[in-house]
């Protein structure tokens, strides 16, 4: 019996003698290695605008001395630094006739370039305003509308003229769009005041130009 306990306790012995240095290193010298990826994604600035219908005028006539039209440009940007909107004419002065040379003014400003209150005395004249989100009501006025009345400019729009290709900022932002992005809207008015604008068929190239800041 003892020697069978003896036979049995060493082969015991044996096995483990055999066995655990086949395990040991995996127990007692585990290691464990790390790696990592960079993962970099670009967006790439742009820069969209829509095109509005042209506008059509009332007749100006020996009664009706007052127009106004408006056209609506939508900006959209994923620019971070944000976008300006600017206006141009194609010509000095922007509203005329190709033949013969006739042409309403250009508003005029009390003081050149600034917007002011409309208002026309003994000339027939052409100016602009606007209004948007992202256009100066200091600069622009509050209104919401072109029109005062029918057919009469805004009293609370500030209004200004065209000077030729020159491009006259309207609208700025210092941000990236929503992906509906932003309205912006001219308005336009002519007046006769004292003086008959001459008859005939006039028009304007009004260029509008979106650019990321």
């Amino acid at each position: 019996m003892l020697r069978n306990i003896f036979l049995s306790t060493t082969a015991i012995i044996l096995v483990v003698a055999v066995v655990f240095p086949a395990f040991e290193p995996m127990i007692a010298h585990a290691a464990t290695v790390n790696d990592s990826v960079t993962v970099t994604q670009a967006v790439t600035p742009g820069i969209s605008i829509t095109a509005p219908s042209d506008i059509t005028m009332t007749a100006i006539t020996t009664s009706q001395n007052s127009a106004v039209g408006n056209a609506t440009w939508t900006v959209t940007t994923n620019n971070q630094a944000g976008y300006k909107l600017e206006l141009n004419a194609s010509a000095t002065p922007a509203l005329a006739q190709v033949s013969p040379a006739e042409s309403f003014a250009d508003y005029t400003e009390g003081t050149p370039g600034t917007p002011e209150t409309w208002s026309v005395t003994n000339a027939y004249e052409f100016g602009f305003s606007g209004y948007g989100t992202d256009i100066s009501s200091v600069t622009w006025g509050t209104d919401t509308d072109c029109i005062n009345t029918a057919d009469v400019p805004s009293a609370t729009l500030k209004w200004r003229g065209f000077t030729g290709t020159t491009k006259i900022q309207v609208a700025t932002k210092a941000t990236e769009t929503s992906t509906s992005g932003v309205a912006s809207t001219m308005c336009v008015a002519t007046q006769q005041q004292t003086l008959f604008a001459p008859s005939g068929s006039y028009t304007a190239t009004i260029t509008a130009t979106a650019t990321t800041l």
